[in-house]
């Protein structure tokens, strides 16, 4: 009997490790912003296995998840996107059993427009669209639109624009006088004029080119604040602009699939990382900033004055935080963006 009882309870120990070893969390996240060391940290204190799967648009990975059968557990939809996700019943509420670190979250970053009191949703990373130049390349104001829009001849030839609609909409519009959401037919084609002349001068709309910057094959273009750290850390020629005419915050969110296969795990990711330490993990390696309370105890030096982070006094005025537009906004807003991109 005792060697029966022994050889059962081995064999159940042994299912148990057998099972914690084959659990999966399938994580779908933005490219090039998911830490390795933090994924390998997760998996040697859950024994749970992490699998990341990358996307390059908010548009990219909303249109895979609603084609389902996707099998992730996980998703980073940017704020603008999120009301969107949580309406089409794409995301799952927070089990507060298990996401036990909410509390951790910096009190501006909880009771959110797009997510209030943070039921589906917390914080991954937030950040700002602005611009990045080659000062070997050109010497002006870098905190203008106009280098993009009416750009100078230095950079002509020499521009890219990473094909996000809502950031390069808004920057027109805003150029233009209008804000964001703007539905002013006059001031909708003169954003729509001053893209099409725009375009012209550009070399190419597309994402992850923080080595084109670096090697100074492209000089000039619309960039995301910590992509832009990331290229000049490499080469000190890069500096960040933040458009005078206006600029845009945002913030990525963490999300469970409400289709998730292992929804379970996936909660006790997102409260990994809630913990400061493991969130000063992905702002080290991402270049953006955290929206979790003490997580600045954990950030390297460099970080805690980067230009790219810290905003300028006088254009801290300029920035807004995004918004998701009514439909009949976004629809205009399509049809110019098909024009520009054709």
């Amino acid at each position: 009997m005792k060697r029966t009882l022994a050889t059962s309870l081995a064999a159940l120990v042994a299912g148990a490790s057998m099972a914690a070893a084959d659990e999966v969390v399938n994580f779908y996240n933005w490219g090039n912003v998911t830490p390795p060391e933090l994924i390998e940290k997760f998996e040697a204190e859950t024994g749970i296995r992490v699998t990341v799967t990358d996307y390059d648009s908010n548009d990219t990975a909303l249109a895979r998840i609603r084609q389902g059968g996707h099998g992730f557990d996980l998703v980073v939809p940017s704020n603008n996107y999120v009301e969107t996700w949580i309406q089409e019943g794409l995301v799952q509420p927070l089990d507060r059993d298990i996401v036990t670190n909410i509390g951790n979250i910096d009190p501006q970053w909880l009771n959110v427009d797009f997510d209030p009191g943070r039921e589906y949703s917390t914080p991954y990373f937030w950040g700002t669209t602005g611009l990045i130049v080659n000062t070997s390349v050109y010497d002006g104001d870098p905190h203008t639109a106009s280098i993009i829009l009416d750009p100078p001849e230095e950079l002509r030839g020499r521009i890219n624009v990473v094909p996000e609609m809502s950031d390069i909409m808004t920057m027109a519009i805003r150029y233009n006088g209008g804000e964001q959401c703007e539905s002013d037919m006059e001031i909708l084609r003169a954003a729509r004029d001053t893209l099409m002349s725009a375009r012209e001068h550009w070399l190419a709309m597309d994402y992850g080119n923080i080595d084109a910057y670096v090697n100074n094959d492209i000089s000039a273009g619309v960039y995301w604040n910590g992509g832009a750290m990331r290229a000049r850390l490499q080469n000190d020629d890069l500096v960040y602009g933040y458009p005078q005419e206006g600029f845009s915050v945002w913030m990525d969110n963490v999300m469970v699939l409400a289709d998730a296969q292992n929804s379970e795990g996936a909660m006790k990711f997102v409260n990994f990382l809630l913990e400061p330490e493991n969130a000063a993990m992905i702002s080290n390696f991402s270049r953006y900033a955290s929206g979790v309370m003490g997580y600045e105890e954990y950030l390297e030096e460099e970080m805690r004055t980067a230009p790219e982070i810290v905003v300028p006094s006088d254009l801290v005025g300029a920035g807004s935080f995004s918004i998701a537009c009514p439909q009949e906004v976004n629809d205009i807003y399509s049809q110019i963006w098909t024009e520009l991109m054709q």
